[in-house]
Protein backbone atom coordinates (compact mmCIF):
# COMPACT_ATOMS: atom_id res chain seq x y z
CA UNK A 1 0.00 0.00 0.00
CA UNK A 2 1.63 3.42 -0.92
CA UNK A 3 1.55 6.67 1.14
CA UNK A 4 -1.16 7.94 -0.49
CA UNK A 5 -3.44 5.37 0.09
CA UNK A 6 -1.94 4.71 3.66
CA UNK A 7 -3.19 8.33 4.69
CA UNK A 8 -6.58 7.87 3.02
CA UNK A 9 -7.44 4.79 5.15
CA UNK A 10 -5.76 6.62 7.93
CA UNK A 11 -8.05 9.25 7.43
CA UNK A 12 -11.39 7.22 6.82
CA UNK A 13 -10.66 4.96 9.98
CA UNK A 14 -10.11 8.84 12.22
CA UNK A 15 -13.93 10.02 10.70
CA UNK A 16 -15.70 6.34 11.56
CA UNK A 17 -14.21 6.81 15.34
CA UNK A 18 -15.66 9.73 15.54
CA UNK A 19 -18.72 9.33 13.89
CA UNK A 20 -18.56 6.20 16.46
CA UNK A 21 -17.81 8.71 19.24
CA UNK A 22 -20.94 10.55 17.85
CA UNK A 23 -23.02 8.03 17.95
CA UNK A 24 -22.09 6.85 21.17
CA UNK A 25 -22.37 10.40 22.81
CA UNK A 26 -25.98 11.14 21.31
CA UNK A 27 -27.03 7.84 23.19
CA UNK A 28 -25.04 8.98 26.31
CA UNK A 29 -26.78 12.50 26.15
CA UNK A 30 -30.54 11.57 25.39
CA UNK A 31 -29.83 8.94 28.72
CA UNK A 32 -29.01 12.57 30.73
CA UNK A 33 -31.28 14.42 29.05
CA UNK A 34 -34.08 11.91 30.17
CA UNK A 35 -32.95 12.09 33.93
CA UNK A 36 -32.68 15.79 33.79
CA UNK A 37 -36.45 16.11 32.05
CA UNK A 38 -34.78 17.79 28.76
CA UNK A 39 -34.64 20.73 30.98
CA UNK A 40 -29.99 20.92 30.90
CA UNK A 41 -30.16 22.46 27.76
CA UNK A 42 -26.69 24.25 28.38
CA UNK A 43 -25.46 21.34 30.12
CA UNK A 44 -26.08 19.23 26.83
CA UNK A 45 -24.23 21.94 24.79
CA UNK A 46 -21.16 22.94 26.77
CA UNK A 47 -20.33 19.82 28.94
CA UNK A 48 -21.05 17.30 26.70
CA UNK A 49 -21.34 18.34 22.90
CA UNK A 50 -18.59 20.51 23.30
CA UNK A 51 -15.82 18.15 24.52
CA UNK A 52 -17.24 15.76 21.91
CA UNK A 53 -16.40 18.42 19.45
CA UNK A 54 -12.66 18.62 20.64
CA UNK A 55 -12.08 15.15 20.75
CA UNK A 56 -13.13 14.78 17.31
CA UNK A 57 -11.04 17.45 15.99
CA UNK A 58 -7.92 15.98 18.36
CA UNK A 59 -8.34 12.54 16.70
CA UNK A 60 -8.00 14.63 13.16
CA UNK A 61 -4.83 15.78 13.87
CA UNK A 62 -6.02 19.22 14.15
CA UNK A 63 -5.12 21.95 17.00
CA UNK A 64 -7.58 24.68 17.89
CA UNK A 65 -6.26 28.34 19.26
CA UNK A 66 -8.96 30.61 20.06
CA UNK A 67 -7.56 34.38 20.82
CA UNK A 68 -9.65 36.84 22.58
CA UNK A 69 -12.72 34.76 23.35
CA UNK A 70 -14.88 37.28 25.60
CA UNK A 71 -16.28 35.91 29.30
CA UNK A 72 -19.10 35.02 29.49
CA UNK A 73 -21.28 38.28 31.32
CA UNK A 74 -24.62 36.77 30.52
CA UNK A 75 -25.49 39.15 28.14
CA UNK A 76 -27.41 37.89 25.24
CA UNK A 77 -25.44 37.94 21.36
CA UNK A 78 -25.80 37.28 18.27
CA UNK A 79 -22.71 35.28 17.28
CA UNK A 80 -21.28 35.00 13.88
CA UNK A 81 -18.48 33.74 11.52
CA UNK A 82 -17.19 33.00 8.16
CA UNK A 83 -17.91 29.39 6.76
CA UNK A 84 -15.64 27.45 4.48
CA UNK A 85 -15.02 24.08 5.59
CA UNK A 86 -16.25 20.98 7.30
CA UNK A 87 -14.25 21.63 9.80
CA UNK A 88 -15.87 24.71 11.10
CA UNK A 89 -18.91 22.67 12.92
CA UNK A 90 -16.60 20.71 14.83
CA UNK A 91 -14.64 23.73 15.72
CA UNK A 92 -18.06 26.12 16.40
CA UNK A 93 -19.05 22.98 18.97
CA UNK A 94 -15.97 22.68 20.69
CA UNK A 95 -15.55 26.71 21.49
CA UNK A 96 -18.72 26.02 23.97
CA UNK A 97 -20.10 29.70 23.28
CA UNK A 98 -22.11 30.64 26.62
CA UNK A 99 -25.83 29.75 26.52
CA UNK A 100 -26.12 29.54 23.00
CA UNK A 101 -28.23 28.04 20.29
CA UNK A 102 -27.02 27.02 16.77
CA UNK A 103 -28.76 27.94 13.60
CA UNK A 104 -27.52 24.63 11.50
CA UNK A 105 -28.34 23.79 7.94
CA UNK A 106 -31.61 21.06 8.35
CA UNK A 107 -29.67 18.49 5.70
CA UNK A 108 -27.57 18.05 9.16
CA UNK A 109 -30.35 16.37 11.01
CA UNK A 110 -30.76 13.12 8.53
CA UNK A 111 -27.65 12.46 10.07
CA UNK A 112 -28.68 10.60 13.59
CA UNK A 113 -26.21 11.30 16.22
CA UNK A 114 -26.15 14.94 14.49
CA UNK A 115 -30.07 15.31 14.56
CA UNK A 116 -30.52 13.61 18.17
CA UNK A 117 -27.82 15.99 19.61
CA UNK A 118 -29.11 18.97 17.81
CA UNK A 119 -32.92 18.40 19.56
CA UNK A 120 -31.06 18.06 22.84
CA UNK A 121 -28.89 21.05 22.34
CA UNK A 122 -31.77 23.29 20.80
CA UNK A 123 -30.56 23.90 17.65
CA UNK A 124 -32.97 25.78 14.91
CA UNK A 125 -32.52 24.08 11.49
CA UNK A 126 -32.67 26.29 8.85
CA UNK A 127 -33.88 25.80 4.95
CA UNK A 128 -31.69 26.42 1.95
CA UNK A 129 -32.52 30.42 0.42
CA UNK A 130 -34.34 28.78 -2.28
CA UNK A 131 -37.55 29.08 0.32
CA UNK A 132 -38.07 32.33 1.56
CA UNK A 133 -41.48 31.17 3.30
CA UNK A 134 -40.08 28.95 5.57
CA UNK A 135 -36.98 31.17 6.60
CA UNK A 136 -39.14 33.64 7.19
CA UNK A 137 -40.97 31.24 9.99
CA UNK A 138 -37.80 29.81 11.43
CA UNK A 139 -36.52 33.14 12.00
CA UNK A 140 -39.88 34.48 13.44
CA UNK A 141 -39.97 31.66 15.41
CA UNK A 142 -36.21 31.47 16.59
CA UNK A 143 -36.81 35.84 17.25
CA UNK A 144 -40.08 34.50 19.68
CA UNK A 145 -37.36 31.74 21.64
CA UNK A 146 -34.63 34.35 22.18
CA UNK A 147 -36.63 36.86 23.50
CA UNK A 148 -38.43 34.48 26.08
CA UNK A 149 -35.28 33.24 26.89
CA UNK A 150 -32.06 35.52 26.68
CA UNK A 151 -30.49 33.08 24.93
CA UNK A 152 -27.61 33.77 22.61
CA UNK A 153 -27.40 32.63 19.17
CA UNK A 154 -25.07 31.33 16.71
CA UNK A 155 -25.10 31.35 13.19
CA UNK A 156 -22.97 31.98 9.96
CA UNK A 157 -24.46 35.31 7.33
CA UNK A 158 -22.21 33.61 4.36
CA UNK A 159 -24.32 32.50 1.70
CA UNK A 160 -22.83 30.01 -0.86
CA UNK A 161 -19.29 30.80 -2.34
CA UNK A 162 -18.85 32.35 -5.45
CA UNK A 163 -15.51 31.11 -6.19
CA UNK A 164 -12.61 29.56 -3.90
CA UNK A 165 -11.02 31.09 -1.37
CA UNK A 166 -13.41 34.46 -1.77
CA UNK A 167 -15.95 35.90 1.26
CA UNK A 168 -19.65 34.75 -0.39
CA UNK A 169 -22.64 37.29 -0.10
CA UNK A 170 -23.81 37.40 3.41
CA UNK A 171 -27.63 36.73 4.10
CA UNK A 172 -29.94 39.28 6.40
CA UNK A 173 -31.35 37.19 8.90
CA UNK A 174 -28.31 37.14 11.27
CA UNK A 175 -28.53 41.22 11.00
CA UNK A 176 -32.51 41.16 11.41
CA UNK A 177 -32.42 39.39 14.22
CA UNK A 178 -29.69 41.39 15.59
CA UNK A 179 -31.58 44.92 15.00
CA UNK A 180 -35.05 43.44 16.57
CA UNK A 181 -33.43 42.23 19.77
CA UNK A 182 -30.92 45.36 20.23
CA UNK A 183 -28.08 42.45 20.96
CA UNK A 184 -24.60 43.14 20.00
CA UNK A 185 -23.12 41.25 17.58
CA UNK A 186 -19.66 38.91 18.60
CA UNK A 187 -18.14 38.68 14.89
CA UNK A 188 -14.93 35.73 14.76
CA UNK A 189 -12.81 34.75 12.38
CA UNK A 190 -12.19 30.84 12.00
CA UNK A 191 -8.47 30.66 9.78
CA UNK A 192 -7.97 27.37 8.14
CA UNK A 193 -4.56 27.03 6.49
CA UNK A 194 -5.18 26.04 2.86
CA UNK A 195 -2.82 23.10 3.11
CA UNK A 196 -5.07 21.45 5.18
CA UNK A 197 -8.43 22.65 4.77
CA UNK A 198 -10.97 20.17 3.25
CA UNK A 199 -13.03 22.71 2.12
CA UNK A 200 -16.45 20.79 1.76
CA UNK A 201 -15.24 17.66 2.11
CA UNK A 202 -13.97 15.81 5.05
CA UNK A 203 -9.73 14.74 3.80
CA UNK A 204 -8.66 17.50 6.50
CA UNK A 205 -5.07 17.24 6.99
CA UNK A 206 -3.58 17.36 10.66
CA UNK A 207 -2.80 20.94 11.41
CA UNK A 208 -3.44 24.31 13.34
CA UNK A 209 -6.70 26.34 13.08
CA UNK A 210 -6.90 29.58 14.61
CA UNK A 211 -10.51 31.16 16.03
CA UNK A 212 -9.64 35.47 15.68
CA UNK A 213 -12.50 36.61 18.29
CA UNK A 214 -13.48 40.39 17.04
CA UNK A 215 -14.97 43.47 19.03
CA UNK A 216 -18.77 43.07 19.21
CA UNK A 217 -20.43 45.16 17.33
CA UNK A 218 -23.15 47.25 19.07
CA UNK A 219 -26.95 47.09 17.50
CA UNK A 220 -28.86 49.09 19.95
CA UNK A 221 -29.55 52.32 17.43
CA UNK A 222 -29.91 49.77 14.37
CA UNK A 223 -32.97 50.37 12.50
CA UNK A 224 -34.58 48.26 9.84
CA UNK A 225 -34.18 50.62 7.32
CA UNK A 226 -30.51 50.18 7.53
CA UNK A 227 -30.27 46.44 7.24
CA UNK A 228 -28.80 46.03 3.94
CA UNK A 229 -25.79 48.36 4.90
CA UNK A 230 -25.32 47.11 8.06
CA UNK A 231 -24.95 43.76 6.84
CA UNK A 232 -22.55 44.76 3.87
CA UNK A 233 -20.80 46.96 6.64
CA UNK A 234 -20.30 44.04 8.67
CA UNK A 235 -19.52 42.14 5.44
CA UNK A 236 -15.87 44.12 4.74
CA UNK A 237 -14.93 43.81 8.23
CA UNK A 238 -14.64 39.86 7.35
CA UNK A 239 -13.70 40.56 3.79
CA UNK A 240 -10.63 42.42 5.29
CA UNK A 241 -10.33 39.92 8.11
CA UNK A 242 -9.61 37.11 4.70
CA UNK A 243 -7.37 39.25 3.27
CA UNK A 244 -5.21 39.70 6.57
CA UNK A 245 -4.78 36.11 7.02
CA UNK A 246 -4.44 35.12 3.80
CA UNK A 247 -2.20 37.88 2.19
CA UNK A 248 -4.33 39.34 -0.39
Amino acid sequence: MNGTAQTRWSYRLKLALGFALLTVGSVVMLAVALVTAFQARRFYTERMASPMGRWILRRLGIRVVVHDQPPDTGEQRIYISNHTSTLDLFVLIGLGLPNTRFFLAGFLRKLLPLGLIGYLTGVIWTVPQEFPVKRVAIFTRAERILRRTGESVYLSPEGKRVATGEVGAFNKGAFHLATNLGAPIVPFYIYIPPAIDPGMSYAAQPGQVDVYFKPAIETSDWQLADLVANKEAVRDRFVAWHDEHHGD
